[in-house]
């Protein structure tokens, strides 16, 4: 289990749930179906995105984490960190540092799909790296993704194309509440594990950093010749989902270590995103005043 911390883990349970629900579902509404159109005919772009997600990101972190000389429980948890892939609040990010309206939903969603079948041939490699002996079943992983990300993003996809105005009736209302759930959830968060955060060490950070960067040019550069569609690729590739890593080192009796390798990866990361996020967003709102 997770390092206990400060905020009784029921309570954090309760607003992370209910955070990544009403994200995901705000984002739901306001997605249009017949925009995937556009990425159904861009193949090469969505290869190019999974690859990034799926296989560079896992890839870097290892080479990062073998470069730095890491222990063995800081390694394993940044790299567990790194194939587990699908962040619900990625999308979220990606929108607004402007990312593509259509091709950043239509990613998240398959990333999430593929997750089911990429982290258990990941986590083969790694027993075989690390001479472990973890696993997880297909059907854990769905069951978590089915009902994080994916429910409430396809609830709100579905109520805007039987519904089109009651879905933007809701979505101006509960786009504020969306927002303040979410500074909630991060502030209970930081309060939470900032011992951890700071327990894990300088060279972990620091390695978590490194690994972040890597990534954020990587899924950059392959994100296409569009700005809204690199900044989509980078934000979802740099964005891992804490919640599939903690699954699988619960399922498996992880160290404490590990788990907190896992959740300083969560604080870091994200803290090493924002100036991109800036950046891209800026870049975004001088495209759009052109």
């Amino acid at each position: 289990m997770p390092p206990s911390g400060a905020i009784p883990e029921q309570l954090l349970t309760v607003v992370a749930a209910s955070t990544v629900f009403t994200v995901m579902f705000v984002l739901g509404l306001g997605i249009v179906l017949s925009e995937f159109r556009w990425v159904w005919d861009r193949p090469g772009l969505v290869a190019k995105g999974l690859f990034s997600v799926l296989i560079a990101v896992p890839a870097l972190a290892l080479i990062v984490t073998r470069a730095f000389d890491l222990g063995r429980a800081a390694q394993i948890g940044i790299v567990l960190m790194a194939i587990s892939p699908g962040a619900p609040v990625a999308l979220r990010r990606s929108l607004s540092a402007g990312g593509h309206r259509a091709f950043a939903p239509a990613l998240q969603i398959l990333v999430a799909l593929l997750a089911v079948v990429s982290m258990p041939l990941s986590i083969a490699v790694l027993n075989e790296l690390y001479v472990g002996h973890a696993a997880i079943t297909p059907g854990h992983l769905a069951r978590h993704v089915f009902t994080a990300p994916l429910l409430p993003l396809g609830l709100g996809m579905f109520l805007r194309r039987v519904s089109p105005m009651r879905a933007a009736w809701l979505e101006a209302r509960l786009a504020r509440v969306a927002t303040l759930l979410l500074i909630l959830l991060v502030l209970l968060a930081l309060i939470d594990i900032w011992e951890v955060v700071v327990g894990a060490g300088l060279r972990v950070a620091l390695a978590i950093a490194v690994v972040t960067i890597l990534v954020l040019i990587v899924g950059h550069l392959m994100g296409g010749p569009e700005p809204d569609t690199r900044t989509a690729v980078a934000i979802s590739s740099a964005a891992r989902n804490p919640g599939l890593a903690l699954l699988v080192a619960t399922l498996n009796a992880a160290s404490p270590a590990i788990n907190a390798t896992v959740l300083a990866y969560l604080v870091v990361s994200a803290l090493t995103v924002i100036p991109y996020a800036i950046w891209r967003r800026r870049a975004a709102s001088r495209q759009r005043k052109r």
